[in-house]
């Protein structure tokens, strides 16, 4: 439908979705950086859907039984900030949508969680919100099945552009959504045909609509710009038993002389096309300026879902009250008050029977005792569920036929995985951990970035987590992805030594509402090094000493992992020499780093030669060698320098010199 028609036939709507069109438009040109095509484009689109479907109520933003809203195309983030500021969002001051894209600002160049209730994930990175939308969807399916759908009742909506389609995470989030049959969620699809380079026929030739037809999906299509058209398709979806895509056919710069052209996509329009849209639009008014009678239809857009949030909270204070405090807590992320009496007890046995388990069996036996008195948790793994040891007993499987299953058979795709698990804890309500091997986090590498930039405490379980894997060779063996994961702010790696030490990262793992952890585990067998019980949960500093010198104290071992096991035996070697050396279990580098200097002074003394042990590269240690009142010339590192090779375990750690004697004979170079 063209802008005359438009006028003249749906003359309310138009004004509303011009509204929204202007404000994206004047705030990209104050800003003098933004995409104001987009916005443009899909305006008619947005007006629909909020006001005739979306459940929300712009007064309280975290209401548990809202319909999520996900700008996968989150370039076009000024459609969402001027979404939020017409309907009544009391964050989204109109100083806001002027100050878009500056410093202090909450209105920043994509869409970001961690700003504001409103936004619902952090997009701009292209597929992301798509796949984050598939965990949304599947959070709403899980938390109907247990609480009902008196209490849990709502939908996943998504805007994605052609991009989104594009980036290969897609793939893998629409095949997930498809056979999980997620029918609460849709996707409605701009599709206006253009990308930053120009016509997507450049660079691409599928039939998205046959594509998502193949993944399990019902495919509708509608005139983007004709309120009636994209009403009947919107009403349709609603009806749907599988997930859904809309193809909304768009113009981006809809009304200007850039239309149709990537020059609306990434640039402002400039004062004189500005001025000459206003004209067409039929928009007299200065720029960030909203007439009285279109805030006013725009607020009460804000206003519709009022009725229907206090119904449901009158149903929710309407439970027992136990019940109510329990959804609470969940949709919270809190822990239950059983949880660390069962991680403690969990520690207790463990050192009493010296259990020789390798690392990820050990996270097993804990996701054994933590899983049933956490009813939240909804594990998964990458098509390596018996490898990575991530699924207990007492879950089920989450699909179609249960959605009170609670683990999720993912398939191979760690990126969607990773991304589909940010859905779901950002959604609230469930805590998600899912597994794949260490070296595959370059798969993932996406969506764990965005874990820890939005502040999502996804627990990433990453076994065969070295070269003690084995004969699986280097295309497995990770040696880079350590460094990679400390490297990442926000972001907790922990490398436990024993049973112990896995308890202690769970622990600490499941207590986090805003820091996303990894847990590389290892696949041989560790005894365990943790011998004597202590309540306190000595991981959470970091790093403690393990041993002690028992004379005068000459060097100071570090390790992590399965190199815990060496370094003692080490030790042990050094002192029948008499070279007192103490030894320092390091489990995870971050919350070391964040200890009072005082303690980390008392850890890591000046003096004694320092060796750091571990079977991946080096660039981690160097705080702790060179730095924290280290010296270089008594200073060296144990692990790898290169890729590792295809052979046993036992062959590999020889031919790579990460050996006791090695260490041993690095102490006495430096004394």
């Amino acid at each position: 439908m063209d802008i005359a028609t438009l006028r003249q036939t749906h003359a309310d709507h138009w004004m509303k979705a011009a509204a929204l069109r202007m404000l994206a438009i004047d705030a990209v040109q104050a800003a003098n950086s933004g995409h104001p095509g987009m916005p443009m484009g899909m305006a008619d689109v947005a007006t629909v859907l909020f006001e005739r479907h979306l459940k929300f109520d712009a007064s309280n933003p975290k209401w548990a039984d809202r319909d999520r809203f996900i700008l996968s195309a989150g370039h076009g983030s000024m459609l969402l900030y001027a979404l939020l500021h017409l309907t009544g969002y009391k964050a989204f001051t109109i100083e806001q949508i002027r100050n878009f894209r500056q410093w202090g600002s909450i209105t920043a160049g994509h869409p970001e969680n961690f700003h504001a209730d409103a936004i619902e994930t952090t997009t701009g990175p292209l597929g992301q919100g798509i796949a984050n939308s598939v965990g949304f969807a599947m959070a709403e399916e899980s938390l109907r099945a247990r609480f009902g759908s008196k209490i849990v009742d709502h939908r996943t909506w998504v805007i994605a552009g052609d991009g989104c389609l594009m980036e290969g995470i897609s793939q893998e989030a629409i095949g997930l959504a498809g056979m999980q049959k997620l029918s609460r969620l849709v996707v409605l699809w701009d599709n206006n045909n253009i990308s930053i380079d120009g016509k997507i026929s450049l660079s691409d030739a599928t039939d998205q609509r046959a594509r998502f037809a193949a993944s399990g999906w019902m495919v509708l299509h509608c005139d983007g710009h004709d309120p009636d058209d994209i009403d009947r398709a919107l009403t349709e979806a609603k009806t749907s038993d599988r997930p859904v895509l809309i193809d909304c056919k768009t113009h981006i710069g809809f009304g200007s002389k850039k239309q149709d052209s990537a020059g609306a996509h990434g640039s402002p329009l400039g004062a004189d096309e500005i001025a000459a849209v206003r004209q067409t639009y039929g928009w007299p008014y200065p720029a960030f300026e909203i007439p009285a009678k279109i805030a006013a239809e725009w607020r009460a857009i804000g206003e519709r879902g009022v009725g229907e949030h206090a119904a449901w909270q009158a149903r929710l204070d309407a439970l027992p009250a136990a019940r109510k405090a329990e959804f609470e807590r969940q949709m919270a992320l809190g822990a239950p008050k059983k949880l660390a009496a069962t991680i403690r007890a969990l520690k207790q046995q463990a050192s009493s029977a010296g259990h020789k388990v390798a690392t990820r069996k050990a996270s097993e036996m804990v996701l054994e005792v933590v899983n049933p008195v956490m009813p939240e948790t909804i594990g998964g793994s990458a098509d390596l569920s018996g490898s990575n040891l991530t699924r207990t007993g007492d879950q089920g499987i989450f699909d179609a036929t249960n959605r009170k299953g609670r683990y999720i058979h993912y398939g191979i795709r760690e990126h969607g995985m990773s991304a589909a698990m940010n859905g779901l804890v950002l959604h609230g309500g469930v805590r998600p951990y899912g597994g794949t091997f260490l070296c595959f986090t370059d798969y993932a590498r996406g969506a764990m970035r965005l874990s820890a930039l939005m502040g999502a405490p996804v627990v990433y379980v990453m076994t065969h987590d070295s070269i003690g894997l084995g004969e699986d060779g280097p295309t497995h063996q990770p040696v880079e992805h350590l460094a990679i994961c400390r490297a990442t702010p926000n972001t907790w790696t922990f490398r436990p030594a024993d049973l112990v030490e896995t308890a202690e990262a769970w622990e600490l793992a499941l207590t986090s509402n805003s820091t996303p952890s990894v847990l590389a585990l290892s696949r041989q067998n560790l005894p365990l090094v943790r011998k004597v019980h202590t309540a306190k949960n000595l991981t959470a500093q970091g790093a403690y000493v393990l041993a002690e010198a028992t004379g005068k104290r000459q060097a100071i071992l570090m390790a992590t992992g399965s190199e815990v096991e060496i370094a003692l035996k080490a030790r042990d070697l050094l002192e029948a020499e008499g070279i007192g050396t103490r030894v320092v279990s390091m489990p995870c580098m971050e919350l070391f780093a964040v200890q009072p200097e005082a303690y980390r002074k008392k850890v890591l003394p000046a003096g004694p030669v320092r060796v750091a042990v571990e079977a991946a590269v080096r660039q981690p240690w160097d705080r702790w060698l060179l730095g924290e009142r280290g010296v270089e010339r008594k200073a060296a590192f144990v692990g790898m320098t290169g890729f590792g090779a295809s052979a046993p375990a036992e062959r590999l750690y020889a031919e790579f010199g990460i050996t006791a004697e090695n260490i041993v004979a690095q102490v006495k170079a430096r004394l």
